[in-house]
């Protein structure tokens, strides 16, 4: 058996189930390309039949990226698999995932299908897809809580029908690691024709074992890992990437296994996936988090000058993460911050160059120091924003304990300007409070967040909010040297996104698939 494992990447698709994960076209676009470059063997950029935006979205991709697998999700539905083939068709590597239930539960009470309906339906599926695609992946739905029998019947008919791969998900994270790793052995011995197909496992993170049981399918016979970066994903989220590739990393004398991720590019892939998200990477995230790498206890730092093997067992630099050296600044020219964008998997025209230029310029008239995670804010708040109906001109306030809290704001308002001021309990509230006023609305604020992007003082704020509105709801962020700003900012471009659900409710519509 090859030592070799595929790295099926679903950040796009069920990663952006994660709240207050959704992405635009040109934000998918903009990871897909990093995926690429971090060098994973298949990206799972969406489900194109949950909508026209999502389809649009996986075409582009499919057409963009030549060195990955691109496949399409689709259930087990002719007009499914139609629309998911005519998405990922242009792509170098096109391949069509479908997925249908085994457990009891799921065919009774989701499906409403017998056990000999669910074979055919399977079997008739796969053979659909396979006459589209020669790369077919059949998925299980709720495999782990699957009677073993007959999901070793289903799996027969699968691969009998054409199928590939066979994934085999612990969709609601259910599964403990010893009994997964017997699983796969289990259908690896009992699936007469196993050796035709690439056993692949989904792990969801309920329970948090979704990393340690990939790994104990991996260790039992799977060849294939489905993960996300920083394991966003539905609920409590998915297997993660990093963790994953890591530990078979740092401990190939265990596991034997190998991919073809470059680590280097594991903290810039999951950093970008930060800023467009607009989420921190939480400190104590392990391999990424700010505390990953970080040692208080004096014991501990003793050990490390003396050498640091005896506390740390990676390096930050074999991550990607070389510390936030000053790179760019007022003085740099264009070329070479372009070559720093584009290391970073940025890829901008003349016209957008000059802009991020110009604003960094501007930002380095008010900040000590510029760090490349500066520069990235600037590309995300200047070049790749959606088209604003609301947009900030002018923004001023006063707070403190012998004052009361009060915005000035001047904004432009469906293309025509508009200033006001208002109250409020505090400095931000008092900011918030004045844009409703001027957009004419009231959304719900439920959650607000602020991080420091680098150290020091005159660090940027980097500002989340998350809005709700008429059962909508929408995530904005931004940066700003001055937190106020940003603070507004993001609640302006939380506003953008809402309005933009309202033109087409389809483009960023939620998505329930497992």
């Amino acid at each position: 058996m090859s030592d070799r494992v595929y790295i099926f990447d679903t950040t796009l698709r069920d990663g952006e189930q994660s709240p207050g994960a959704t992405m635009n076209g040109g934000e998918k676009l903009r990871l897909a390309r990093q995926l690429e470059k971090l060098g994973v063997d298949i990206i799972e950029a969406g489900f194109p039949a949950a909508s026209k935006g999502d389809q649009e979205a996986v075409a582009e991709i499919a057409a963009a990226i030549k060195e990955c697998q691109v496949a399409g999700l689709c259930r087990a539905v002719k007009a499914d698999m139609d629309k998911a083939w005519e998405a990922v068709k242009k792509a170098a590597q096109p391949r069509l995932h479908t997925f249908l239930a085994t457990s009891d539960i799921h065919m009774k009470y989701k499906l409403n299908k017998t056990r000999d309906q669910v074979l055919e339906i399977a079997h008739e599926a796969v053979t659909y897809a396979a006459g589209l695609c020669p790369n077919v992946e059949f998925s299980a739905e709720d495999a782990s809580r699957s009677e073993p029998e007959f999901l070793a019947r289903v799996i027969e008919r699968a691969i009998a029908a054409g199928a590939r791969v066979i994934n085999i998900p612990d969709t609601v994270g259910y599964a403990q690691p010893q009994e997964f790793g017997e699983l796969i052995r289990y259908l690896l011995e009992n699936v007469s024709n196993s050796e035709r197909a690439v056993f692949s496992v989904h792990c969801h993170n309920d329970l948090g074992l979704g990393v340690a049981n990939t790994l104990a399918a991996l260790k039992a016979g799977a060849r294939q890992a489905e993960v996300t970066l920083s394991g966003i994903g539905e609920r409590a989220g998915n297997a993660a990437l990093e963790e994953l590739v890591m530990a078979m990393n740092v401990r190939k004398d265990f596991y034997h296994l190998h991919t073809r991720v470059d680590t280097e590019q594991i903290y810039p892939s999951n950093r970008l996936l930060s800023m467009i998200i607009g989420q921190p990477i939480p400190p104590y995230k392990p391999i990424i988090g700010g505390n990953a790498f970080a040692h208080e206890s004096g014991i501990h730092q003793a050990g490390m000058l003396k050498n640091s093997q005896t506390y740390e067992i990676m390096t930050p630099a074999s991550i990607g993460k070389s510390g936030s050296d000053i790179v760019i600044g007022k003085h740099s020219g264009r070329h070479a911050l372009n070559n720093k964008l584009e290391e970073l998997g940025y890829y901008l025209n003349p016209e957008q160059l000059s802009q991020v230029s110009e604003a960094v310029k501007n930002l380095a008239d008010r900040k000590k120091q510029i760090y490349m995670e500066d520069v990235e804010a600037v590309v995300l708040e200047e070049i790749y924003r959606i088209p604003d109906k609301f947009k900030l001109i002018y923004l001023s306030s006063i707070s403190g304990n012998m004052a009361i809290p009060t915005a000035a704001l001047k904004m432009e308002v469906l293309g025509e300007e508009k200033q006001l001021s208002d109250f409020g309990v505090g400095a931000i509230d008092a900011v918030f409070n004045t844009i409703d006023r001027l957009v004419e609305r009231n959304p719900k604020l439920l959650r607000y967040s602020v991080n420091a992007i680098t150290g020091g003082t005159d660090a940027q704020g980097e500002v989340t909010v998350k809005l709700e509105e008429n059962s909508v709801t929408s995530v904005g962020r931004a940066a700003d040297p001055d937190v106020i700003v940003a603070s507004a900012k993001a609640y302006i471009n939380a506003l953008n996104r809402l309005a933009k659900k309202e033109r087409d409710p389809k483009a960023e519509q939620s998505r329930n698939i497992p």
